[in-house]
């Protein structure tokens, strides 16, 4: 680790010139790029020793300015930690003869994969997460998943952050791993009926999940048989099995909803894949099955907010579809589960999720009912199809989650677990709002907010304001503990529901896409004028903050209004859009031209990427103090993009105000795995939100 210096690091400059569309392109930054990323996203200790000294002299800047507030720091830390249940246990998942369920231990980082029989106490431990991690800087298992006759357990690790996953394969009674499969695609897998096969997902030598292989146990995994071959580099591929279990689905999607389905019997996975409906432009279809019939849910005849369909087994096709839930504009139909007596579905209506319960031998659909003004849902799987009891969970801002078992029958719900803040939790001392705010085009922008009670609202609370706005995803209005570290100190948290995602349908996400992307940015500085204007806060005084696409978010409105914010945090930031999405061969940018564009090809969208790439937008303009993370063997938002980004605002900006780069040299994405160790990561964060504010005299303790 390079010594803690409170000069700011200067990247040397080293132009490189680029020509698009008969315009040049410079970029004195780009020698930051690892020339072989790839091996360094396996391997970070492969790292250029020119560029790693410029990382490290990054991370000693950042430690340097802060050092000063190590105190709080520690404190929010220590704050966020008692806010954890550190011995705690999902609520098991019957199955058969045993139940599953995952726990922590008391000062663990990982999760432990356990079981019981039914009707015995005994705990087996299939995978033990903390012991697993002991030589590893990073450790991550995605999945586990036993097998169909509970004999063998599969599961899947990634031990640099890179999600390049092993897939291993145990005998739960000797606890050893019999086979090893080394590249597959974030832990996805599944296991035939036989409990001897497994199908799963492989990556190229891009990192783009595109091939299935199947693999039975006992033989080489050179040998595995290729089940599908993906050809078009803007599709991904994944693997799941229907509720029933009786089949293996494999569906190939791109980011314009486009997507296609193949299905295998699960008792005969040697079966060549047959496919439901030809891909389609613009359609996107996912299913399950009823006995004789698929149950399918879709946006095809027009309808973008999907509706439900069914198709006898015999015959899939797209023309043998017939409509069961019909499309109905403004309530998005987000996912279902099929059960051998119900039919569920949960759907969103002006940003708010709600749960339909449809009995399929007779009786009238319902809603399960719920009071708050801004919360969030999920429905979970669970192991058995033939069952009468749904699990799914609530929380808000201000709600712990609460999960719950609903009989489908009685309508009657059971609360099974409700998760504890050990430190306390009073949800009453705390407010949550949804609350509208009118773009510069007239669209009503919905907007979450959560403060305490005793919080003026008169302008003087300083207030983060969360984005994101990209690729459909909604920011859920769901409960974290870690929020309370700045809310019980005075601040607002808001999360801005942007066009870009598909928070009001998916007409919402459409208008915030390719040559409409501009609306993202525009409404999240809307949202932000109208909380100052609404005297939640005032100028200056809030801080933008986003992660990946949020970050790109974050880089876009500082360049446009840079004047509104006291301080800016961009996790993993998607600042190098122009550059990255010019570059075929990082991993996303061919499936996310449909997102943004292919500037390289298209001249519009490379003069429209150019006109907000933030990267390309920093100017010689006065910033707020600026805070970016970054992860070493990150495959989605590559570490120089932080890492030119930063350099590039240090070198440009025109007052004081510090840049600061934060990057783990041991993880990725998501950065440190261990359920601790990301707590001092997100320590950090606050601790610059505080500090930033705190030089315009905000208050820094409760």
């Amino acid at each position: 680790m390079k010594a803690a210096s409170s000069i700011p690091p200067q990247a040397s400059r080293r132009r490189r010139t680029i020509t698009r569309h008969g315009q040049l392109d410079e970029d004195y930054y780009c020698w930051l790029r690892d020339e072989n990323w790839q091996t360094v996203m396996l391997d970070p200790s492969q790292l250029n020793a020119k560029v790693r000294e410029h990382l490290e002299a990054e991370n000693a800047y950042t430690q340097s300015i802060l050092e000063p507030t190590s105190g709080l720091r520690q404190e929010i830390y220590e704050e966020l930690r008692a806010r954890i249940k550190e011995k705690d246990a999902s609520v098991p998942a019957p199955d058969g003869a045993y139940t599953y369920y995952v726990r922590y231990a008391e000062g663990g980082q990982h999760p432990i994969y356990c079981r019981q029989k039914s009707d015995a106490t005994e705990e087996q431990v299939l995978v033990d997460g903390d012991l697993e991690a002991t030589s590893s800087n990073y450790f991550r298992i995605a999945q586990c998943r036993h097998s169909p006759d509970h004999e063998l357990i599969a599961y899947t690790v990634d031990k640099t952050g890179s999600e390049y996953y092993a897939l291993q394969i145990r005998d739960p009674m000797s606890g050893d791993d019999i086979e090893f499969i080394t590249d597959t695609a974030h832990g996805d897998f599944v296991w035939a009926s036989d409990g001897q096969t497994i199908l799963y997902t492989m990556l190229n030598e891009h990192h783009r999940p595109n091939r299935i292989l199947r693999h039975r146990l006992g033989s080489d995994p050179a040998e595995d048989a290729q089940v599908y071959l993906e050809h078009d580099p803007g599709f991904f591929i994944e693997i799941d099995k229907t509720e029933s279990g009786r089949f293996i689905v494999i569906t190939a999607r791109d980011h314009a909803f486009t997507s296609e389905l193949r299905v295998i019997p699960a008792e005969a996975p040697s079966t060549e894949p047959f496919v439901i409906s030809e891909r389609e432009t613009g359609v996107d279809y996912s299913l399950s099955d009823d006995g004789d019939r698929f149950v399918i849910l879709t946006n095809a005849d027009g309808a973008e907010d999907y509706k439900i369909v069914e198709a006898p087994v015999a015959t899939p096709e797209r023309a043998c579809w017939q409509d069961v839930v019909s499309h109905e504009p403004g309530r998005m139909i987000r996912d279902f589960l099929l059960f051998q007596e119900y039919f569920v579905r949960i759907e969103s209506v002006n940003a708010l999720p709600r749960i339909i319960i449809q009995p399929l031998n007779d009786g009238e659909a319902y809603t399960i009912e719920f009071e708050e003004e801004a919360y969030d849902l999920d429905i979970s799987r669970g192991y058995e199809y033939e069952t009468k009891f749904l699990r799914f969970t609530y929380s808000s801002l201000t709600t712990p989650q609460r999960t719950f078992d609903f009989n489908m029958n009685t309508r009657e719900r059971e609360l099974r677990k409700q998760q504890e803040v050990p430190s306390g939790h009073d949800r009453n001392q705390y407010v949550t709002r949804r609350i509208w705010a009118k773009s510069y085009d007239g669209t009503m922008v919905p907007v979450s907010l959560l403060y305490r009670k005793d919080t003026p609202i008169n302008g003087t609370a300083p207030l983060v304001l969360y984005g994101y706005g990209a690729y459909g995803i909604c920011i859920p209005a769901s409960f974290s503990p870690n929020r309370f570290s700045l809310v019980d100190r005075g601040f607002i948290y808001a999360i801005a529901h942007t066009r870009g995602g598909t928070d009001l349908g998916f007409q919402w996400y459409q208008e915030g896409k390719l040559e409409k992307k501009q609306n993202t940015f525009l409404d999240y500085i809307s949202v932000a004028e109208a909380l100052i204007n609404q005297n939640f806060t005032s100028l200056g005084h809030i801080v933008t903050y986003g992660g990946s696409a949020g970050g790109m978010l974050v880089g876009t409105v500082l360049n446009m209004r840079p004047e509104l914010f006291g301080a800016a945090v961009g996790e993993v930031p998607f600042v190098d859009v122009l550059n990255t999405m010019c570059d075929e061969t990082l991993p996303l940018t061919p499936p996310e031209w449909v997102e943004w564009g292919n500037p390289a090809a298209d001249i519009e969208a490379y003069h429209r990427i150019r006109s907000y790439s933030p990267y390309e937008n920093v100017a010689a303009r006065d910033y707020p103090p600026i805070l970016a993370t970054a992860g070493i063997s990150d495959p989605r938002v590559t570490y120089w993009e932080p890492a030119k980004w930063v350099a590039r605002l240090r070198a440009m900006k025109t007052n004081h105000n510090p840049v600061m780069l934060h990057i783990n040299m041991d993880s990725g994405h998501g950065g440190a795995a261990g359920r601790f160790d990301r707590l001092h990561e997100i320590a950090l964060v606050y601790t610059f939100i505080l500090w930033s504010l705190s030089r315009h005299g905000e208050p820094t303790t409760p």
